[in-house]
């Protein structure tokens, strides 16, 4: 349906932290997507799938509410294909997606907060009521759509068995809506039914608790500020089935594990990316790797979308993928 080429990104192993964990560590690097993010995926689905069921008529517009990746793939979607879109963001989102979304042509709703559908001032109530309200409107609504998880489920999961031929032992990945982790953790466990599929979370998400009780906890708490991960309801998208733990770190470990990954590597790295590696860094002994075992981590986005929250004060000189060069 369109000629936009989404997926099928590399697995580089990172002989950093390989030797740093005394294990051996493979980063999925989902930058190379068009949009520079693992979102393109799930919008291509969700899009497709609403253009092939009739839910929106040509030259309507897609809504979404996004802390910015999903926004933007769906926009560069819809936009190929002749459709407009509207995005709703948090004001915690980075100014980097915001000079992105615009770039590409979306419509922007600066909200107060991205706290479900059950409070009047997050992303996903407004962008559900715009598309309630103005016609050939579609509220792409990546938090319970089906298609988020289908997404990772038909491409991500296959290619990461194709490209470990088979070896991987441990998926991580953070998790913000759920799609990523139980699309891919369905596939890996149909095939492997010992691999560890481990998400991580900021301090005071709802969603390890969750995991653990099956409840939402009596009382909520602000979650530490990590972009694109953490929640304080439970998404549609996410499948606790093929999830086997849940680890949580603090936004200022991910900072500084985003600047020593640079200053090591010469890498920029995203949020989530960085709250990963924290993760392995407070965790390894916990988690038990092996020296022979095959992880892999899943870096969602490039840090270049994050210069002014993780880079800019370091003053780290700044390295691009070479494919956007």
């Amino acid at each position: 349906m369109t000629t936009i080429h989404i997926g099928n990104t590399p697995v580089r192993k990172c002989s950093t932290l390989s030797a740093l964990f005394n294990t051996n560590i493979f980063i999925k690097e989902e930058f190379h997507n068009p949009g520079m993010s693992a979102k393109d995926r799930p919008a291509l689905y969700m899009v497709q799938d609403a253009i092939a069921n009739n839910k929106i008529q040509p030259g309507g517009t897609f809504v979404e509410a996004s802390s910015g990746n999903t926004g933007l793939g769906i926009t560069l979607i819809a936009k190929s294909l002749g459709y407009r879109s509207k995005i709703f963001v948090s004001k915690s989102c980075s100014d980097e997606k915001i000079d992105a979304l615009q770039s590409a042509g979306a419509e922007i709703e600066i909200c107060e907060n991205s706290n479900g559908l059950h409070d009047f001032n997050s992303t996903q109530f407004r962008a559900q009521s715009y598309a309630a309200t103005n016609d050939n409107a579609y509220f792409t609504n990546q938090y319970y759509n089906t298609q988020n998880i289908r997404a990772h489920y038909k491409s991500t999961g296959p290619e990461l068995w194709e490209q470990t031929q088979g070896k991987i032992t441990h998926f991580i990945a953070g998790i913000g809506t759920g799609g990523t982790i139980s699309g891919v953790g369905r596939f890996l466990k149909a095939q492997n039914k010992h691999i560890k599929i481990w998400g991580v979370e900021p301090r005071g998400s709802v969603l390890r608790h969750f995991l653990k009780s099956g409840s939402m906890p009596d009382c909520l708490q602000p979650f530490e500020p990590i972009e694109g991960i953490g929640r304080n309801f439970i998404p549609g998208s996410l499948d606790v089935e093929v999830i086997d733990d849940i680890f949580q770190v603090e936004s200022d470990d991910a900072k500084q594990a985003a600047r020593r990954y640079a200053a090591e590597t010469g890498i920029l790295i995203g949020f989530s990316s960085a709250a990963i590696v924290a993760c392995l860094s407070k965790y390894m002994e916990a988690m038990r790797i092996g020296r022979h075992d095959h992880v892999v981590l899943f870096f969602p986005d490039h840090g270049s979308r994050y210069i002014s929250k993780l880079y800019a004060a370091e003053g780290q000189a700044i390295h691009y993928p070479q494919h956007i060069l």
